[in-house]
């Protein structure tokens, strides 16, 4: 950061406490997003943890920096406004990160720091409000950032998957967290003009940009990959 003031964020590796050997959740050697806005780590794809053996040890631009452990420059951070204070917890970061890279700012992963987190510490990895957090917090963020042509056509898609993932919650008897994930679409309807005029007032201070021309992100669906095509490691989707 001292070398190039253009990088914003950095984050550490971040490695489970609890689960010696392995990335934890909530970071891990970096995060990025796919093409339909689902986060995801170089370490971490949705519920699968790898084991670090020292695959992921460079340090990269990501597209964002995990809230688990960051150092980020205090001038950028209210810059952008910190942190959207409606998000409560979960994926505020994200939030941030796309902010900072609107703003041409670096983001980048030092996976030779290393921090060890105990994951969980807000909310339980099986809570249902993480669950809804989780899916409120995503959806707001890419109606809020996505350029006009994207909109309705990834939403649209993220709508479906979404229910999907609700089907197989309930599939798999956690009923709770089924109704997480509608109690989140439930907040966006009865919230659609507060979110609208937040994504008004990014209009105002940012240039949209797709998706595919931010650095981060995989231009595939992690969903369909993880699921259909059997890739569960980051090295699966970024072949060295």
């Amino acid at each position: 950061m001292e070398a190039d003031p253009t990088i914003a964020a950095v984050q550490p590796k971040v490695l489970s406490e609890n689960r010696r050997g392995y990335f934890e959740y909530a970071g891990a050697s970096g995060g990025f997003i796919d093409s339909l806005g689902y986060p995801f780590c170089r370490g971490r794809i949705l519920q699968n943890i790898e084991r670090d053996t020292g695959q992921y040890e460079s340090a990269m631009p990501i597209f964002w920096a995990s809230g688990a452990a960051l150092v980020i420059r205090s001038d950028a951070f209210h810059a952008m406004g910190g942190f959207d204070v409606d998000y409560f917890a979960h994926q505020e970061e994200i939030d941030l990160a796309w902010r900072l890279l609107l703003s041409n700012y670096k983001i980048m992963s030092c996976p030779k720091s290393i921090i060890y987190h105990v994951g969980g510490g807000t909310l339980s990895y099986n809570s249902p409000n993480k669950v809804y957090l989780n899916f409120r917090n995503n959806l707001i963020t890419i109606i809020k950032y996505l350029p006009k042509p994207d909109l309705i056509p990834i939403v649209s898609l993220r709508w479906m998957l979404d229910g999907l993932a609700g089907l197989r919650y309930l599939a798999k008897g956690e009923f709770a967290n089924a109704f997480a994930i509608i109690r989140a679409h439930f907040y966006i309807y009865g919230h659609i003009r507060a979110i609208l005029q937040k994504r008004k007032d990014v209009e105002g201070k940012y240039t949209r940009q797709p998706l595919s021309k931010l650095p981060g992100v995989y231009q595939g669906s992690i969903i369909m990959d993880y699921y259909l095509r059997w890739k569960r490691k980051f090295s699966d989707l970024f072949p060295s």
